[in-house]
């Protein structure tokens, strides 16, 4: 199996891990009804995930790799901001609305669900260090500087809080328009304070 059957396996199986996890629990959901609902034997789903909790994590990764795309084609010149409502969108564009609406359902699932909770930090951590990198390549500070690692970690955290709403405020409509430009508003207001004097840097 090339790398690429195995991250569409990956995927599939998480979607419908999610699938269930939101109509019956996650308690109520084990390994075996996963992988049956998936087409795959419980061995090839243990080969995949350590647990069924992280059978989310292709779903949730998607969304932490759509906005760090967003941050490496951000232009020289160009506020955050400005660049944040002309090209992010929450989810990969090859994403279809069926996988926008599971990554939300998801994401809801964790206020309620500890184990799904911890999924999604332990990834959060992870998108932390490609915020720094991508920050500091821009300002042509070391990554692991105290300057840059704290500005990743605040943009994780605000990142992270701004996805929670999105997907609060996407359980009765959908990813509308008018949803989606409040979620690039608040999260551009949020990201000006955190990524402010990074332009000037890299101007200097």
């Amino acid at each position: 199996m090339s790398s690429e059957q195995r991250e569409r396996q990956r995927l599939d199986i998480s979607r419908h891990a999610v699938r269930l996890f939101a109509a019956q629990g996650v308690a109520a959901t084990s390994g075996e009804d996963i992988a049956r609902a998936a087409g795959v034997s419980e061995r090839t789903l243990w080969r995949h995930f350590r647990t069924k909790e992280s059978c989310v994590e292709p779903l949730l990764t998607q969304v932490i790799d759509a906005f760090r795309a967003t941050l490496r084609t951000w232009p020289p010149g160009v506020e955050l901001t400005e660049h944040l409502r002309d090209a992010y969108r929450p989810v990969l564009d090859s994403s279809s609305d069926a996988d926008i609406e599971a990554v939300h359902a998801v994401v809801r699932l964790t206020r309620h669900e500890p184990a799904l909770r911890a999924v999604y930090l332990v990834l959060g951590e992870r998108a932390e260090d490609s915020f720094a990198e991508a920050l500091a390549e821009r300002a042509g500070l070391p990554s692991d500087g105290f300057e840059i690692r704290s500005q990743a970690a605040a943009m994780s955290a605000v990142f992270k809080v701004a996805t929670d709403h999105l997907a609060h405020d996407t359980a009765d409509t959908g990813l509308t328009p008018g949803v989606l430009h409040r979620h690039h508003e608040q999260l551009a207001g949020a990201l000006s304070l955190v990524t402010r004097g990074l332009s000037e840097k890299q101007q200097g």
